[in-house]
C-alpha cells in the first residue's frame, strides 16, 4: 500500500434489497468485511472507465456506469499496513440481465467470490461494509 493515496472506483450493483460485494478478511484484526467490486484508477483513466475495466477483469462482465453516488475518503489499516484511498462510488448495472440470477460469482483475478448481501445486514451492523461511510451514503439515498 505504501505512503501514497490510491484513487479507486467502486460499483454498486443492486438486486432488490441486496448489493454485490466480495468478502475479505483481515487476519491481523480478525475481521471479516465486505466491499463493492471495483479497483484502482490508472493514471490518465477516468474513474467511470476504470470501473468498466475492473468488472471486465474481475467478472468478465460488462456494466453500464450510472450516477455517481459520492466520493469517500478512506484512511485505514489492513493487515497491519496503513492505507489511504479516495473512492468514487457509482451506481452501476450489468448489461446482461441474466447475471443477476447468479447468487455467487468467482472473481477471476483474485481468490475471492462476489455475492449478493442484504443491505440491512450492513445497516444493522451484522456485517461490515467498506469503505467507511458507504453504509451511511446508501442509507441517505434509499
Amino acid at each position: 500500500m505504501g505512503s501514497s493515496i490510491r484513487p479507486i472506483a467502486l460499483g454498486l450493483l443492486r438486486r432488490r434489497e441486496q448489493i454485490l460485494v466480495f468478502e475479505g478478511h483481515d487476519d491481523v484484526k480478525g475481521e471479516t468485511y465486505y466491499r463493492p467490486l471495483g479497483g484502482g484508477v490508472e493514471f490518465g483513466e477516468h474513474s467511470e472507465d476504470a470501473l468498466v475495466r475492473e468488472f471486465r477483469e474481475e467478472l468478465d462482465a460488462e456494466v453500464v456506469v450510472k450516477e455517481r453516488l459520492g466520493v469517500l475518503e478512506n484512511v485505514f489499516t489492513w493487515r497491519g499496513n496503513p492505507g489511504h484511498e479516495i473512492a468514487f462510488v457509482y451506481e452501476a448495472a450489468f448489461v446482461d440481465a441474466g447475471i443477476y440470477a447468479r447468487d455467487e460469482m468467482k472473481i477471476l483475478d483474485d481468490p475471492a467470490t462476489a455475492r449478493w448481501v442484504d443491505l440491512q445486514e450492513f445497516r444493522d451492523g451484522t456485517k461490515i461494509l467498506y469503505p467507511h461511510g458507504l453504509t451511511e451514503l446508501l442509507s441517505t439515498e434509499q
